[in-house]
């Protein structure tokens, strides 16, 4: 266990990155990690299969982001201002960064 002295409970180091991987895994079909788990590996491999979806299905990797609840503002902020070959990399971080923060939201009033 980690302490978030920020928020003032304790937060398991490895299972929070595993969790928000087991989140966005769902929408996107990712594949399980069988090597050692980090957040840097999930986002690359997330970045991946929104890259396929905006080659091939703009209209689900949308749903996704709507069903995901990442603001239009990001979405928006994301598609008209980064650049084209960083655009699958920055709509990761920003799904990553969404998940990350309903995983926290949970953990603080669950108790857990």
């Amino acid at each position: 266990m980690c302490p978030d002295p920020i928020r003032g409970f304790f937060v398991p180091m490895s299972s929070q990155p595993e969790e928000i991987y087991h989140l966005v895994s769902k929408d996107f079909q990712l594949p399980e990690v069988k090597e050692e788990f980090s957040e840097e590996k999930a986002i690359e491999i997330l970045t991946k299969a929104i890259s396929q979806l905006m080659d091939r299905n703009l209209e689900k990797l949308l749903q996704i982001c709507y069903r995901v609840d990442l603001s239009e503002q990001k979405l928006k902020e994301i598609l008209h201002y980064s650049k084209p070959e960083e655009v699958a990399k920055d709509l990761a971080q920003a799904l990553w960064e969404r998940q990350k923060l309903k995983v926290e939201t949970r953990r603080k009033y669950s108790g857990g």
